[in-house]
């Protein structure tokens, strides 16, 4: 709700002759508690109720965290604007522990992400990863009565509702490449709705929608889902963008990583360094493991 908050407080400053309201909603994403997300149908979960409402005319604009996006909009939708990018990072949360490093062997970690889990896996091989579903208070919950020793977070979404304090450590993006679109918020509109389009012009902040352009293309160009640890995170130094993306197995014991930096002042420019970085971690057999999880994934849904 904060971020949809967030644009309306944005949209009346600009528009203070407008009434601007919020259409509240609750997604598959936010009801299914229970499994992973990659389980239960991965990140449309979380906009497909949404896109039904832009598409019968119930509400003009739909605000995502970009990181629950589909790599692939349905025809008839687009992304309108992305705002400034809040902090990317994952974030370490412990009541007990000041960072990963100390945690004993056995320590039981949360992280609703499979990128996450992955990461844990392939550094901290002695650690006890689970699943972790809810909200996030219910998230910090489940931490302050005992169920985990420490869970992993977006640093973006503690921040944005004033929890930074909770933040014991911030992981470094070196050590946990963040999702693609980590820490974005995306407005996205009825693809006809030009006169919305023009609406959302002035919160659309042109820097942060090419790299989220370039980390979203990795994901797309090696068909990512929630099925597969992939991330990417693009950086700007002056006017490079310098994008690094990364495949990996679920147990860890596999990763790869690629980067490469490019000037991109067009969107067609994000693009072409996205496929760069999707291309050379094919090279290294990036599509091998996306097909293997995939196919994986497909037979327990079958199965069930």
């Amino acid at each position: 709700m904060w971020q949809a908050e967030h644009v309306r407080d944005a949209l009346r400053k600009l528009y203070p002759a407008c009434d601007v309201n919020i259409l509240g909603m609750t997604t598959r994403g936010d009801q299914i508690l229970d499994r992973a997300l990659s389980k239960v149908g991965g990140k449309g979960l979380f906009v497909k109720e949404l896109e039904h409402a832009l598409a019968d005319g119930r509400a003009d604009l739909a605000v995502h965290s970009l990181k629950d996006v589909p790599m692939v909009l349905p025809d008839g939708f687009a992304l309108a604007a992305v705002l400034h990018r809040e902090d990317p990072r994952d974030a370490f949360v412990s009541n007990a522990y000041a960072s990963l490093a100390e945690l004993p062997a056995g320590a039981i970690v949360g992280t609703s992400s499979l990128r996450r889990e992955a990461m844990l896996r392939a550094r901290y091989a002695q650690l006890d990863v689970r699943p972790l579903r809810g909200n996030l208070d219910t998230r910090l919950a489940k931490l302050d009565r005992g169920d985990y020793a420490a869970i992993i977070l977006a640093a973006a979404g503690l921040k944005r509702l004033g929890l930074q304090a909770r933040i014991r450590a911030h992981l470094d993006v070196g050590d946990s490449l963040p999702a693609a679109g980590q820490g974005a918020l995306g407005i996205e509109i009825a693809a006809h709705r030009a006169d919305v389009a023009r609406w959302l012009a002035p919160l659309h902040d042109a820097r942060t929608a090419l790299a989220v352009e370039a980390e979203r293309m990795v994901s797309r160009s090696l068909g990512g889902s929630c099925e597969v640890p992939l991330a990417a995170h693009a950086v700007w130094h002056g006017d490079a963008l310098h994008l690094t993306g990364s495949v990996s197995t679920t147990d860890g014991r596999r990763v790869l990583r690629a980067s490469a930096s490019a000037h991109a002042a067009t969107p067609a420019d994000a693009l072409a360094l996205g496929r760069t970085v999707s291309d050379a971690l094919e090279q290294q057999g990036a599509r091998e493991i996306v097909d293997a999880l995939v196919a994986a994934s497909a037979q327990k849904g079958g199965a069930q």
